[in-house]
C-alpha cells in the first residue's frame, strides 16, 4: 500500500473559533493541536502540514484544575549563568494570558519545522473580539 500524499494545491484549510471561557486548559489544547495538525481529516499525513487555522478567544478566562494555578511552573533561561526565570501559571495569566494556551498547544505539536509551521496557524486573543471575520470562521465546540 502506498502512502497518500495530498497535493499542496488541493489542501482545504478551514478557520475555526474556539471559545476558552470556562474551559480546562489541557482539554481545549488537545483539540486545538488536533485541528492544527489535521488529524481530524481523512487526508492526514504526519509529514505534511494540512491542518486548519484555529482562533482562540477569551484566553483570559481559562481554568486549571486543582492547585495548578500555583504549583504549575513555567521556566525560561536567558542563556547566561543564573539566568533562569520561573513563573507560576497565575503570574503568566496576569501578564500574558495568550501564552498559557500557546505554550500548552506547542507542547503537543512536533518539535521540528513542521510543528513551528503548524503553531503559526494558531491565533490567540484575550478578549472576545478577533480581526479574522473575513475568513468566515466556524465555531469549534469543545
Amino acid at each position: 500500500m502506498k502512502t497518500y500524499y495530498t497535493p499542496v494545491n488541493e489542501i482545504d484549510r478551514k478557520w475555526y473559533v474556539a471559545d476558552a471561557d470556562g474551559k480546562v486548559l489541557g482539554r481545549i489544547a488537545v483539540e486545538i493541536a488536533r485541528r492544527l495538525r489535521g488529524k481530524h481529516k481523512p487526508t492526514f499525513c504526519n509529514f505534511q502540514d494540512n491542518g486548519d487555522f484555529v482562533i482562540v478567544v477569551n484566553a483570559d478566562k481559562i481554568h486549571l484544575t486543582g492547585n495548578k494555578w500555583d504549583d504549575k511552573k513555567y521556566h525560561r533561561h536567558s542563556g547566561y549563568p543564573g539566568g533562569i526565570t520561573t513563573q507560576s501559571a497565575r503570574e503568566v495569566l496576569a501578564k500574558k494570558p495568550e501564552e498559557l494556551i500557546r505554550m500548552a498547544v506547542r507542547g503537543m505539536l512536533p518539535k521540528n519545522k513542521l510543528g513551528r509551521a503548524q503553531l503559526k496557524k494558531l491565533k490567540v486573543y484575550s478578549g472576545k473580539d478577533h480581526p479574522h471575520q473575513a475568513q468566515q470562521p466556524e465555531n469549534l465546540e469543545i
